[in-house]
């Protein structure tokens, strides 16, 4: 595994740290730019997301790095009463309260800051767990799932949504010219932290995906492990579940 870039290199605080302090940084930005960058696609692949979870008709769901609650809204169309959006980012969560506020959700969804290597939940806990665009901020990948694992009820459902890289030579040069020349132009043009959508789109190049995530999950303990790569590869959704 290469996690080895980060948000900003001219700084010795850690991953975690920075990663925080960038995402406070463009949290009130972050929904128009994630549309424009993905061409508004990545709501399609938030909604397969929610059709895997809806099949094992959860009570209760944690999104882990929620962010501004995207995905945690549209978790409310599945059979769960209790979501928890758990985000390391405070300036994100004030994004997302704002949102579910405005579409009368507060009874439902429940915006915590937290760690997600650093879970304040009991054993398990949770029918279904998401990470959406979120894994590969984590400054410990293994002590991060082997948290999810723990809170997870058995026979549960842990599904992943990331960015990954394609693996036919056209699609992969396509989306590396896009993510190392457009997508930072991109950023510059409408974010004031000109390094984020750098390191967004260096870090989802490093990341395990595929395969290398899969064996990642296996050996953290979860069971029934599968990755279905979406739009030519540019993104991926993993499910795994519990003993």
């Amino acid at each position: 595994m290469k996690e080895k870039v980060k948000p900003y290199k001219d700084s010795d605080a850690s991953k975690k740290a920075q990663v925080t302090k960038m995402f406070d940084t463009i949290s009130k930005e972050y929904d128009g730019l994630n549309r424009v960058i993905s061409f508004g696609i990545d709501v399609k692949w938030r909604n397969k997301v929610v059709k895997l979870v809806a099949k094992k008709q959860p009570e209760n769901i944690l999104d882990i790095a929620t962010g501004t609650g995207d995905l945690a809204i549209s978790l409310t169309s599945t059979s769960a009463k209790d979501i928890i959006g758990l985000d390391i980012s405070d300036g994100m969560l004030e994004v997302g309260r704002g949102k579910i506020k405005s579409k009368n959700l507060d009874g439902i969804i429940s915006m915590v800051i937290g760690d997600s290597e650093d879970l304040p939940f009991e054993d398990n806990t949770f029918d279904a767990i998401t990470v959406a665009f979120g894994i590969r901020n984590f400054e410990n990948l293994e002590k991060g799932l082997a948290e999810i694992l723990r809170v997870l009820k058995p026979n549960g459902i842990f599904v992943i949504l990331e960015t990954s890289v394609p693996t036919n030579p056209i699609y992969k040069f396509g989306y590396n010219t896009y993510s190392k020349f457009i997508l930072p132009v991109i950023g510059k043009l409408f974010s004031k932290d000109r390094v984020a959508y750098k390191y967004l789109s260096e870090s989802a190049s490093v990341f395990p995906y595929g395969e290398a995530l899969n064996n990642i999950l296996k050996k953290i303990g979860f069971i029934n492990v599968e990755d279905k790569p979406q739009t030519m590869g540019v993104a991926t959704i993993y499910t795994a579940s519990k003993v």
